[in-house]
């Protein structure tokens, strides 16, 4: 029996549950390809889960294997897969988890051509940051040319894509961000950012905006701040803390969930071959630090996309 390197719990609780520890390597199944792992990413919802706070709705079979993320290169095909060959470099979101390990077996829908412009473990913090953020700035948030977008979170993984998104399709973005995410979330094509350490975000725009695309918790008193701010007949997107606006507002509000969808992450990776959207990496660590990226991810000390190598 051939064996690997993986990263799991067995049990809910804070970081330290997190094992990194040898089991069997899979075997593909019909309709699935055995994808040797490049890197998989830290999602803080992935910290959640391992928390035990995610189980009333996202109910997982202990021990699991943490990773929705993979990058990674085609090493066996199952039957009855045609789309892909031995050495095709791919990349997809498991929602079934697994890719936090050398090996993982994924269903061979789920995956498409990894991006050939950047380095392939890069590719690993798109599927779940990127979709969620198209989903949010195309399908919910409808954003378009000559819009005000206000991006509340811009320094996280998922704000960065957010941000180039939005930008990319003409609107004016307003992105919220620490000092130390500043010149990323500017370069990234923010024509403005507003400090949220310095004071109630609302206070320092200079108008309302058509557009909020909120990424991060709130408390119930920031949440019912910021909705004001956005104009009768705009949208309010939130992958994080609901915000509800006032019945007489004319605003629409949307608590979203993002979902898989091959044919988003595929434009998702023309964007990033095209050089219409870069991958913001900001720490590379192996597989075996998962536990320490999680108590990081905690305590709100990351920034961008934190990739992890097996």
């Amino acid at each position: 029996m051939t064996m690997m390197k993986t990263a799991r719990f067995h049990e809910f609780g804070d970081a330290s549950v997190i094992r990194y520890e040898a089991v069997p390597r899979p075997r593909p199944a019909f309709g699935e390809v055995l994808v040797r792992v490049a890197a998989t990413s830290f999602n803080p919802t992935e910290a959640a889960l391992r928390a035990g706070m995610l189980q009333a709705f996202l109910p997982v079979v202990l021990p699991y294997a943490l990773g929705w993320d993979v990058a990674g290169t085609v090493a066996e095909i199952g039957a009855g897969v045609e789309e892909f060959t031995v050495g095709d470099r791919v990349i997809g979101r498991l929602d079934g988890g697994g890719a936090a390990a050398e090996y993982v077996r994924a269903p061979a829908a789920l995956l498409v051509a990894a991006p050939t412009s950047v380095p392939l473990v890069n590719a690993a913090a798109l599927p779940v940051a990127g979709l969620t953020a198209w989903q949010a700035v195309f399908e919910h948030g409808k954003v378009a040319a000559g819009q005000r977008v206000l991006v509340n979170g811009a320094g996280g993984g998922v704000g960065g894509f957010v941000t180039q998104l939005a930008t990319y399709a003409g609107a004016e973005v307003i992105a919220t961000a620490s000092s130390r995410s500043t010149e990323v979330v500017l370069r990234q094509g923010a024509d403005q950012v507003i400090d949220y350490t310095a004071g109630p975000v609302g206070a320092a725009l200079d108008g309302p905006v058509d557009t909020l695309l909120n990424l991060v918790p709130l408390s119930r008193t920031d949440a019912t701040a910021l909705a004001p701010v956005v104009r009768p007949g705009g949208r309010i997107i939130s992958i994080a803390t609901p915000i509800e606006p006032s019945a007489d507002s004319g605003v629409s509000a949307v608590h979203m969930v993002a979902r898989n969808d091959v044919a988003h992450l595929a434009a998702l990776v023309e964007l990033v071959d095209a050089a219409a959207l870069t991958i913001d990496i900001s720490a590379s660590r192996p597989l075996a630090d998962l536990a320490d990226v999680h108590r990081l991810g905690e305590s709100g000390r990351t920034r961008g996309k934190v990739i992890l190598i097996p």
